[in-house]
């Protein structure tokens, strides 16, 4: 039953892209690291010609908008996605390439033949899935031998956890969701794969519009009991933090790249 509550929220959360652009925004906006995640990500990326990859939980397919020349070597890229409305905003983007299709996908159960992919891509995901090792199943089934797939998440000291701790008297947290972070992930990778390794993003945040902090706080499924507390109370808590009128906030995230 829990399971299905779980998925019943994800849904909820990740039925359009409102929540999901308010937290890309922060990171757009006040990253110290001026590269960006995204593009970070794609220069990790190892891709031949001819290569089949696919996109598990593409989102809304941003971060392809920049970066559609790695591919323009022979490549075909399938995004997927389990949410239909994510879905819809990536094809909106990008449906012009004609090297790139669009599929409605859960890992879990993934529509493609043994070995069809020479690159699996799942960033910012893994820990969503019921069933990681199912899931982890499945993106080997569907990669060739010696493909890759990389993953990228999130470390258990960065944004959340330091909220948490300045709003600690106001936040009851529900299930921490450590199922794939950056601690976690290698040892649940290795049962899987051949070869694993891990890379590290460096970057914080630095804010200086607490207004924005505060959004991305309320597009935060695990902060929800936060809609009880007036907002200008925890603007004041988050105000009272800033130094020379910037909110200093660490980020801690990364990615593995895994050799099947």
């Amino acid at each position: 039953m829990e399971k299905l509550q779980n998925i019943d929220i994800l849904k909820e959360q990740y039925n359009n892209d409102n929540n999901l652009n308010k937290r890309i925004s922060i990171h757009d906006k006040y990253s110290t690291n001026k590269l960006g995640f995204g593009n970070w990500i794609v220069s990790n990326y190892d891709i031949s010609p001819d290569s089949m990859i696919l996109e598990l939980g593409c989102g809304t397919g941003d971060m392809w908008l920049e970066h559609i020349d790695v591919i323009e070597n022979g490549s075909k890229l399938v995004l997927t996605d389990f949410s239909q409305g994510m879905l819809e905003s990536a094809r909106e983007k990008l449906e012009k390439h004609e090297n790139i299709a669009f599929e409605v996908v859960d890992i879990q159960n993934i529509p493609f033949d043994d070995e069809s992919f020479d690159i699996v891509i799942a960033n910012m995901m893994l820990y969503h899935v019921p069933d990681l090792n199912r899931g982890l199943l499945e993106v080997r089934r569907v990669l060739k031998p010696g493909g890759k797939f990389y993953c990228a998440t999130f470390g258990e000291h960065g944004i959340v956890e330091y909220i948490e701790s300045v709003l600690k008297e106001f936040i009851v947290t529900e299930t921490k969701n450590n199922a794939f972070t950056l601690q976690t992930g290698n040892s649940k990778l290795a049962n899987h794969f051949k070869c694993v390794e891990r890379l590290n993003y460096e970057d914080s945040l630095a804010v200086s519009d607490i207004e924005d902090i505060i959004d991305y706080i309320y597009s935060l499924d695990q902060m929800t009991n936060l809609n009880n507390i007036n907002r200008e109370v925890i603007k004041e808590v988050l105000e009272s933090k800033k130094e020379s009128g910037v909110l200093k906030i660490p980020k801690e995230y990364g990615m593995f790249v895994c050799i099947r």
